[in-house]
């Protein structure tokens, strides 16, 4: 009966407006909760309310599991906020939070698309570098007690990420590019102004490895917890919050199926999608230079020279 509730639910998203979105999905979490303790798999949590994909199902099991009511969290890289990580927490729970995106009028366009007035939500039109985010979350007073940190910069999230401080937030969620595979701990090289466009043609190289990425959160004090089923967002929660999740961790040797994307949103010269699937994708992207960070020099290395 849950299930056929749930579907229902789901079927009636894809066709609502903001508000009724909104109202079914603070349903479906009501419905789903009393069993988030009975969940070991990360992808069944999987639900979509105003994330791109399954982020919002994923985001608040880790809140309801660290019973974290009212979260003060930081999204970077934003859109105009229709779709989000943060949009229904913010919606639903009328919290503090910062958003950042490079969007012209980005303030106006968020405005128009959420309830402003239903919580304390500071935008800041900007782009975000390694260089200028730890002067943004002091600027802004978000440089302490953060509870979600979401970033999809479609770049040089690596090095953002790198600057930031131990145990920074108790929740990451961070984009990954799942066409680096499972093996390589690579990123894009730090260059300001990053633009995945101009960098390839092909928008294919961008971002970091997901073994690149738990590597440098490991370090920072994160447990990998998993990535949503579109494989493109991974999640992290602080270790001493370990036992407060039921979750199978995955087994951060075995990334394969973690990077087991479909995603065909290749383009060729012109410009044009032309869909790009399996090994062809990163083919098509072998001679991009990227930052080995297996090696502690950091070298710049073609990626057909360590695929």
């Amino acid at each position: 009966m849950l299930k056929r509730i749930i579907n229902l639910v789901s079927s009636l998203i894809v066709h609502g407006s903001p508000r009724k979105i909104f109202l079914i999905g603070s349903s479906h979490f009501s419905l789903i909760r009393p069993n988030y303790s009975k969940i070991k798999d990360i992808n069944d949590l999987d639900y979509k309310v105003f994330s791109q994909a399954g982020e919002d199902g994923i985001i608040d099991y880790l809140l309801y599991s660290l019973n974290i009511k009212k979260p003060k969290f930081i999204e970077i890289g934003v859109g105009d906020y229709r779709e989000s990580n943060t949009r229904f927490v913010y919606e639903r729970s009328s919290c503090k939070g910062l958003i950042v995106d490079v969007i012209e009028n980005l303030e106006q366009k968020v405005k128009g698309n959420i309830n402003f007035w239903k919580g304390d939500l500071k935008v800041v039109e900007k782009e975000i570098d390694s260089e200028n985010i730890i002067e943004t979350l002091n600027e802004n007073n978000f440089s302490k007690d953060i509870d979600l940190f979401s970033l999809d910069i479609d770049g040089i999230d690596y090095w953002v990420l790198e600057k930031l401080p131990n145990e920074f937030s108790k929740i990451i969620v961070v984009e990954y590019n799942a066409i680096f595979g499972d093996k390589l701990m690579v990123s894009v090289p730090n260059i300001k102004g990053f633009q995945r466009h101009k960098y390839h043609y092909s928008y294919l190289c961008f971002g970091a490895s997901l073994k690149a990425l738990i590597n440098l959160l490991n370090k920072k004090g994160y447990i990998f917890l998993g990535t949503n089923l579109l494989r493109t967002n991974a999640f992290f929660v602080l270790k001493k919050f370990k036992d407060k999740i039921n979750l199978d961790l995955s087994n951060t040797n075995l990334l394969n199926k973690h990077v087991d994307s479909h995603i065909r949103e290749s383009r060729n010269k012109k410009g044009i999608l032309n869909y790009l699937s399996g090994k062809n994708r990163i083919k098509e992207i072998e001679n991009c230079e990227v930052v080995d960070l297996s090696d502690p020099e950091e070298k710049l290395v073609k990626i057909k020279d360590i695929y």
